[in-house]
């Protein structure tokens, strides 16, 4: 395995740790389409709702925050090319019936402009599927299951585009990365313990199995799930160890792998059973809700847990697009929670939405022209860098998820910053606002990208 990039913490919340990012402003890192349409006066609207307040709210929030300050940005400088930004959204709380309400409200009212919509949710994705297809809007989403964006038969693409690769297929990523490191994964075997939902249940279908052990990396059959609510999964976990798992891998964000590592250090674990998951896994916020429990090591029980990571990260910061999200988070005095993969990569979407927009409307002639089945002939053959590196979008004929992810793994910092803690003699603590200290999680790339396999069938 080897170690890729600067190893930085989170320098917002350590203080500033290089001032000189907030001090001289970046230019934009993209290099976007030149307008040749004039759109003084008009709005571009980004339109988005799901769960702000339930079980992924400890995730979601902050995209309204880096949409807030996107839509700021680009209107303290005149707008796009000539239009204001604005955003249209809505909370779900996590409810399927309430992600309908807010799909019809918005469908009748702004029947006229409502060409592409950001989803949060792969179930969100999975309920309205059919419904985007009929009245032809297309959809970003960061990941979708394989219903929403394939369909129920798995070959049927829609109208759902998703920036990561699907769940399944970083879960076979994984699978090649253990079976390449056997002196960290002797005897792999590999037990799902996850949410029960569409999420949550991605990667637990035989092909991911037959996949894996294909490579020599056994996957046990029967999953164990866990609701977001639950705050004791001892049970589950054990299930899985008495099963012979000695790899435990998760579809689940916040409090979930946190739950999980935590379980582990209570039976004496920690150390014996690796855990990893898909990419919510290496979240900030995974790396702050794991410091409730410690490992006997001092350090938090979340340390040395393994996941995807398809875009570039914070700790990245010799990227342009890296300084340049965490140049205005720094301006926009961003809390550290906000400091996760959501605010990151709505920068991303927000920058996808303006390049979309502005090849269409090229071609179109008028803002006002554009429909939803233009938006969807510029999705498909764009060849883009979003925000100048953060992530590659690039849709091929039929296919509907990226196709590129590298493995990393979640650590924390030492006290010089230049790499991982060994323990908390040598790792960086900070003031947490709610009393005590924090240690500073930081993610350490471990591959390169690569492309995932295709287990969809």
């Amino acid at each position: 395995m080897k170690k890729l990039g600067i190893l930085l913490a989170l320098a917002l919340v350590i203080g500033g740790a290089l001032p000189g990012l907030a001090q001289d402003m970046m230019d934009y890192p993209s290099d976007l389409t030149a307008c040749e349409v004039d759109l003084t006066g008009e709005t571009i609207n980004i339109f988005h709702f799901g769960d702000l307040s339930g079980p992924y709210a400890f995730i979601t929030q902050p995209i309204v925050s880096a949409v807030t300050d996107a839509v700021s940005y680009w209107n303290s400088r005149g707008g796009v090319c000539g239009a204001e930004l604005a955003q249209i959204y809505e909370d779900t709380g996590g409810s399927r019936e309430a992600a309908q309400s807010a799909y019809d409200r918005f469908t009748s009212t702004y029947s006229d402009e409502l060409d592409l919509l950001l989803l949060y949710s792969s179930d969100d994705g999975e309920l309205l599927r059919e419904q985007l297809a009929e009245d032809e809007i297309v959809s970003y989403i960061s990941a979708g299951s394989i219903e929403s964006l394939y369909g129920e038969d798995g070959q049927t693409p829609g109208w759902l585009y998703a920036s990561n690769p699907l769940y399944i297929n970083q879960f076979g990523s994984f699978c090649q990365f253990v079976a390449a490191s056997p002196e960290v994964f002797p005897d792999p075997v590999i037990g799902f313990v996850t949410w029960p939902n569409a999420f949550g249940r991605a990667g637990t279908e035989p092909a991911a199995r037959e996949y894996c052990g294909g490579l020599g990396v056994e996957v046990l059959a029967d999953p164990q799930f866990f609701l977001p609510t639950d705050t004791d999964i001892l049970t589950q976990v054990q299930n899985a160890i008495d099963a012979g798992a000695n790899i435990i891998y998760t579809n689940s964000l916040a409090t979930g792998p946190a739950l999980i590592a935590g379980t582990l250090v209570d039976l004496g674990l920690e150390e014996e059973i690796k855990l990893a998951g898909v990419n919510w896994v290496m979240d900030t916020t995974v790396g702050l809700i794991g410091q409730r429990v410690l490992k006997p090591n001092g350090l938090p029980s979340v340390d040395g847990m393994f996941g995807s990571m398809p875009f570039l990260w914070w700790t990245e910061l010799s990227n342009p697009a890296v300084q340049f999200v965490y140049q205005q988070f720094t301006l926009n005095e961003r809390g550290p929670a906000e400091q996760n993969i959501a605010y990151l990569l709505s920068w991303g979407v927000v920058d996808a939405i303006i390049e979309t927009t502005l090849r269409t409307v090229n071609r179109m002639g008028s803002l006002n022209a554009v429909t939803g089945a233009d938006i969807r002939d510029t999705v498909a053959a764009m060849d883009y860098e979003v925000l100048g590196g953060l992530y590659h979008q690039y849709f091929e004929e039929s296919m509907r998820d990226g196709v590129l992810n590298r493995i990393a793994v979640l650590k924390f910092a030492n006290t010089t910053m230049t790499g991982p803690a060994a323990g908390p003699e040598d790792a960086l603590l900070i003031d947490n606002p709610a009393g005590g200290k924090l240690f500073v999680p930081i993610v350490v790339p471990l591959t390169d990208f690569m492309e995932v396999p295709q287990l969809r069938g």
